[in-house]
């Protein structure tokens, strides 16, 4: 018989000023540290307010890319009546909107509490109604927890944050096709700790109450839920028990299951007969037939061991079909699925028109044209809006949209990004316009212009100058360093060899090392092994190595235990014994298991060495490593995100530490000024954000940089006694990693969602004390470029061109003018420049106001400055500061991206 949960008209409300955070987590796991949703939400607001009041906030960044390679697609939507608009919801990159098919992209959701999407649907009955699940559904070592579910009534032009801040993620929304204000959201809830919101929740006022219609346990989840074509009564909900109290494989457990309502959501029936059940089976994904309503699917994640031909298995996907609107199953097909159905991917969908026609989204995409008897893994011609190395359709699927009106008009998400078909998968366009690159680590090199190197989530490595602006219509100079078969992979740490020039130093999950000449393409693998009757060695899933700062011959490589090659990864030593403290019980995870996670090598001294893990250690080796000293005392026990050994002073080291793994987004930056001995904080005034990383400035020991999970960008002139915010003008995303550059005083930020940023950071390095008992002052003016002419004078190619920055010190907000005069002091150009108490900003693109408009059908092209010596004049109250603008032709060789 079917189990009957009844949560009828007593069920509990919620109202959106509810935070659920008062639940105790305390009793839920022990000594459970999980950040309260309303302290993350205080945390947003006072980056907020940060950012409102730093000094530097009109300071600009520049969008550097890379685009081409994609970007995970968590969700799709769109309007059966306007095929030209679609909304896209990427994992860590915000939701982006176009309104001509995909030519071109805006985001419409970067400045909110999260950036991290699980679903968007789009209200039938009012296109303009857009509802937003935030937090990935993928539910990975890489996804983040989301601030709840968002509206908004104007096609995503603004949002409303409608509560279930405690969600963390959310799995799927369904709207009502009549009555907009009637929503349900599937609610996965916490990823590593337990919590009491999860489960399904209904309003039926547009999101100003909430009430908890399907709840299981407090750590069983829904996933995915959908609504009866033609009965918006009748849906069906799958729950998602996930139990990782052991911090092992096991994921799975006897919650996860398909149940049924037929009165709205007030009562529900689990649905066994046909189904499996057992502590096996995991992720659930549901579809009904829109031309056949009582016909339900579902696919199944079943985890189940079995033996075949002597060999352990686990019975992995499987698709159930149902003729009698769920209330018996049956399993449409005999042996292996073959799509990779597991706990990140496994969603399945109906066309339209034909309810025998199923698509199931795995790591393939696969589709059945017999009600899913048979299935065969969609391929087909990829054709890339921008050039890409591959012609593969891309691994690990995450959302498929079919055209109700058109259903050969197929939208596919996954890692790649966005794929769009209108012959049901025979041919796809890759719509690879989105700076949406997922990186893990960034690295630089000094050639001019210099080059950004970093690995991301499944698109490969890859390398770019650090001199562009990304802007549509023109080529992505970005390159992969190596791809995989299906147009992707993941990588991580990516080191040029700083001697050599074309050699290059790249990983790809779980440690394997490899050494590229970009020249010849030939590929050496160097990743080190434990020796013959030694216990394998346990690698991270991005596992740390470095260049020495004495001998580029030199390489350091931590698995568990660190080594060392002196003749560039050809040979190993081993020079440590095992750094971590769990002992491990898997060889490899995404949590902690017993790896080092993060190295530092003493610019100062040679053999002052660092090393961080994932299970909370810190070592200091100062001998090369022929004595180890745990130096964790004063450190919480948390995943060691970077150590960084001062380039100041020999004894300085900082540390920065996440609890992201424990559901703890709290700041943990520490600094020590005896080799580790002591820790003090410097946590000062930052929001509570889990940080990533922390950087010293290269030419100035107070100053310090960190970037944390929540988009934060921030600096210290002090040395970490107080904090101001340099997120200024970037969209909220996970800054994963910060490299500055010395000669060029750059600061590069690597985003785990938008790509790389650059900033200007030379008027930061010299607002000095002096400088800031100013009333005003005109800080030095980087040269502008001209851009190049194409083969008619006047046509530019604007991307070459360089526009004059112009940055000022302003002691308190007033109004200023300014302008820019040639060489022979006559005014060219009015300028209007940012007014604030702080530096400014205003910018000149070279253009000029004594131009008189050619009224021509063969007009050239606009008039710009000539090459020469110009001035900038700033009148402020009656002082006025003067200063030089050097424009310049582009030099071919150093324009990095146009050659």
């Amino acid at each position: 018989m079917n189990k009957k949960h009844v949560l009828g008209l007593f069920g509990i409300f919620f109202s959106v000023f509810l935070f659920s955070g008062t639940f105790d987590f305390a009793v839920l796991r022990k000594n459970s540290q999980a950040t309260k949703a309303e302290d993350r939400l205080h945390a947003w607001e006072k980056q907020n307010k940060m950012r409102q009041s730093s000094p530097f906030k009109n300071m600009k960044w520049r969008p550097v890319g890379p685009k081409f390679q994609g970007g995970r697609v968590e969700t799709i939507a769109s309007s059966a009546g306007n095929s030209a608009t679609i909304y896209v919801g990427f994992g860590a990159g915000n939701i982006w909107k176009t309104e001509n098919h995909g030519t071109t992209w805006g985001p419409v959701f970067e400045q909110e509490s999260t950036f991290a999407i699980g679903d968007i649907e789009v209200a039938k009955s009012n296109p303009d109604i857009v509802w937003a699940g935030t937090g990935e559904s993928l539910m990975a070592r890489s996804s983040f927890a989301g601030t709840g579910v968002f509206k908004s009534e104007d096609g995503g032009l603004t949002w409303k944050n409608m509560g279930l801040y405690e969600s963390h993620h959310i799995g799927r929304i369904v709207i009502d096709p009549e009555d907009p204000e009637i929503v349900y959201v599937a609610a996965l809830g916490h990823q590593y700790t337990f919590n009491k919101e999860r489960g399904l929740y209904k309003t039926a006022d547009g999101g100003l109450t909430w009430k908890k219609s399907l709840y299981i346990s407090e750590k069983v989840g829904v996933v995915d839920v959908v609504m009866d074509p033609a009965n918006s009564r009748t849906l069906y909900a799958a729950a998602w028990e996930r139990d990782r109290k052991a911090w092992n494989n096991l994921i799975n457990g006897e919650g996860s299951a398909v149940y049924k309502t037929t009165d709205a959501g007030l009562t529900w029936n689990r649905l066994t007969a046909g189904l499996p059940t057992g502590k096996y089976i995991g992720r659930i994904g549901l579809a009904a037939a829109p031309s056949v309503p009582s016909t339900i699917y579902a696919v199944v994640d079943n985890q189940t061991p079995i033996k075949t031909k002597g060999r352990n298995r686990k019975i992995g996907g499987e698709v159930y079909r149902s003729d009698d609107r769920g209330e018996t199953w049956h399993k449409t097909h005999s042996g292996a699925l073959f799509a990779g159905v597991n706990y990140s991917f496994g969603d399945i969908r109906v066309s339209p028109e034909d309810e025998n026609r199923v698509y199931v989204l795995g790591v393939n995409l696969m589709v059945s044209e017999d009600g899913g008897r048979t299935f065969h893994q969609i391929n087909g011609t990829v054709v890339h809006l921008y050039y890409h190395s591959t012609r593969a359709l891309h691994l690990d699927q995450h959302d498929l949209w079919i055209d109700p009106k058109d259903p050969d008009r197929l939208l596919l998400g996954n890692d790649g990004g966005l794929f769009i078909s209108r012959d049901r998968g025979k041919n796809w366009l890759h719509i690879n316009n989105m700076p949406t690159a997922e990186f893990y680590a960034i690295s630089l090199d000094m050639a001019e212009p210099y080059n950004i190197y970093g690995g991301t989530q499944d698109n490969s490595a890859l390398f770019g100058p650090g001199n562009q602006e990304i802007e549509d219509g023109i080529r992505d100079p970005w390159q992969h360093i190596w791809i995989d078969l299906w147009g992707g992979g993941d990588s991580y740490y990516t080191l040029a060899d700083p001697e050599t020039p074309g050699i290059i130093y790249y990983e790809q999950q779980f440690g394997p090392l490899k050494r590229k000449n970009m020249q010849t393409g030939t590929t050496k693998y160097i990743q080190p092994k434990a020796k013959k009757d030694e216990p394998d060695l346990r690698y991270n899933w991005m596992t740390p190595f470095l260049i020495s700062h004495y001998n580029s011959s030199t390489l350091y490589y931590g698995a568990n235990k660190l080594f060392k090659s002196t003749d560039k990864g050809d040979n190993w030593t081993c020079i440590s014994p095992d750094l971590s403290t769990r002992p491990g019980p898997e060889k490899q995870g995404n949590v902690p298991f017993g790896a080092i996670t993060t190295l530092s090598e003493s610019p100062l001294q040679s053999g002052l060495l660092y090393a961080g893990t994932d299970d909370g250690n810190v070592y200091v080796t100062r001998d090369g490593g022929a004595q180890w000293i745990l130096i964790k005392d004063g450190l919480p026990a948390k995943w060691v995100s970077r150590v960084v050994a001062s380039a100041f002073e020999e004894a300085t080291v900082f540390v920065s530490l996440t609890g992201y793994r424990d559901d703890d987004f709290s700041t943990y930056v520490f600094q020590s000024d005896d080799f580790g001995s002591n820790w003090k904080s410097i946590t000062a005034n930052l929001p509570a954000e889990s940080v990533n990383v922390i950087r010293e400035d290269p030419g100035n020991k107070n100053m310090l940089y960190l970037g944390t999970d929540h988009g934060g960008v921030y600096v210290s002139r002090d040395r970490g006694k107080s904090w101001n915010s340099l997120c200024n003008d970037l969209p909220m995303t996970p800054v994963h990693d910060i490299a500055l550059h010395p000669r060029d005083r750059e600061l590069i930020i690597g985003t785990h969602g938008r790509s790389a940023f650059v900033l200007d950071i030379a008027p930061l390095q010299d607002f000095s004390s002096e400088v800031m008992e100013k009333k005003a002052h005109l800080f030095p003016v980087r040269p502008a470029l001209i851009p190049q002419s194409r083969d008619y004078q006047g046509d530019w190619a604007l991307e070459t061109r360089k526009k004059a920055r112009i940055y000022y010190y302003l002691k308190e907000g007033q109004a200023v003018n300014i302008e820019i005069l040639d060489s022979e002091g006559k005014a060219v150009k009015q300028l209007t420049g940012s007014q604030d108490a702080g530096i400014n900003l205003a910018e000149w693109d070279l253009s000029l106001d004594t131009q008189a408009a050619e009224k021509s059908v063969f007009a050239r092209g606009s008039s710009l400055a000539k090459p020469g010596d110009y001035r900038v004049r700033i009148g402020v109250d009656a002082q006025v500061l003067e200063g030089k603008i050097r424009v310049d032709r582009p030099h071919p060789a150093k324009l990095g991206y146009l050659k």
